[in-house]
């Protein structure tokens, strides 16, 4: 079996009238995610910072970059295996950490994890999950954590350790998110869900951080938002701290929101494992450049030092190979499976990375290729 397959598969479903429960484009799926999901969810995972033109810049950078195939080459067997910090994966794809999945669906992350684990694909749980980091880790599969870093070193050195006892063995930072964004759809309809107590899981069952408040969280739910929110929004980390996480967490660190070759050369000196190139998919400043247009610069600074993956715009399994050539080692999609779970749960999402990891497949294979590791820029040419 190959992913490819997964298209035939759709194809003789049609033989017996069957078509797809859910959209194979990922337009067409967000436009039925669209129709289910009230407006303050679903502009709170499409919408983006000021007038959109972030978001808008990362799919012009994809769509700067076309595919040049090579015929006559034998690819009819491909392999996407890839190794990340020592350890084999199926695939070059990742599910990015998104927060608050249960104002899509209840079972939320729960139905990722599951999603993630049948396929082998790592899951990066993020801090403002619905669900505690142990609820989530219980059905296996490959798992890292990304942090949102709090101001209280005792309730980050708690996290991480739970994080570890749990079983994430990578830990992924996120740097650009030390205070949000300007976002008009969310603030025209003055939502921010964590200030409804959604998201705040991991915190909220955290030792020591409830050892900060006078009474549990169940009890006064709202002194604990008021708690947890300044302790992790409104003040920025700086390099010189970097120190505490390297020396109390073993397992690899990325640094996600780099966007500037300075800033990953940094992260090498710090010590760190890798990085993500990533704009937050364009949530966080509006006119902002694109992702994919920084990630060859960055890749020439530093990819002999850092494994540097990517993320911002990632919609198709063309744009993961796109961006796989230009020297990420593996990309980190985001929205698309969230149009998943509102569609259709742990199915929704299944079927949103068989349909990316099909593409990528066969992308690969009709440009010539048999294996991600002889994707390079070579396979691109820029517009």
């Amino acid at each position: 079996m190959t992913y490819a397959d997964y298209q035939f598969g759709i194809y003789r479903d049609g033989l017996l009238d069957r078509r797809p429960p859910y959209p194979v484009d990922v337009h067409r799926l967000e436009a039925r995610a669209r129709e289910l999901l009230p407006d303050t969810p679903y502009w709170y995972v499409a919408g983006a910072a000021g007038t959109g033109s972030t978001a808008a810049a990362n799919r012009a950078a994809f769509d700067r970059w076309r595919i040049v195939p090579r015929m006559l080459r034998d690819a009819s067997e491909r392999d996407l295996r890839t190794e990340l910090f020592g350890r084999s994966y199926p695939a070059p794809l990742a599910l990015a950490p998104v927060g608050v999945q249960a104002i899509v669906r209840p079972e939320g992350e729960l139905a990722t994890a599951r999603a993630a684990a049948s396929l082998g694909l790592p899951m990066v749980v993020s801090t403002a999950a619905s669900y505690s980091l142990e609820q989530i880790a219980e059905d296996g599969g490959p798992r890292w954590y990304q942090l949102y870093w709090p101001h209280d070193d005792e309730v980050t050195l708690s996290i991480l350790e739970r994080a570890t006892k749990a079983g994430y063995d990578t830990l992924v930072v996120t740097l650009d998110t030390w205070t949000l964004g300007w976002r008009p759809h969310d603030l025209d309809r003055a939502y921010l869900p964590f200030l409804r107590t959604t998201g705040l899981a991991i915190p909220f069952s955290d030792p020591v951080f409830r050892s900060r408040l006078s009474r549990p969280p169940e009890d006064d739910r709202a002194a604990a938002v008021e708690t947890w929110i300044p302790m992790f929004n409104g003040r920025a980390h700086t390099w010189d701290q970097l120190s505490l996480l390297r020396q109390n967490w073993d397992g690899p660190i990325l640094l996600k929101g780099i966007q500037h070759a300075d800033d990953a050369r940094r992260a090498a000196d710090a010590g760190m494992d890798g990085i993500v190139v990533s704009n937050h998919g364009g949530r966080q400043i509006d006119g902002a450049v694109g992702s994919l247009d920084v990630l060859p610069e960055i890749v020439a600074a530093v990819g002999e030092d850092l494994t540097v993956l990517f993320d911002s715009g990632i919609r198709t399994g063309a744009d993961a190979f796109k961006a796989l050539a230009l020297g990420a080692r593996c990309v980190l999609v985001g929205r698309p499976y969230i149009w998943g779970l509102a569609a259709g749960g742990e199915e929704g999402i299944r079927h949103v990375l068989q349909c990316l990891l099909a593409e990528l497949d066969l992308t690969l294979g009709l440009a010539g290729l048999s294996s991600i590791g002889d994707l390079d820029g070579s396979a691109l040419r820029e517009r």
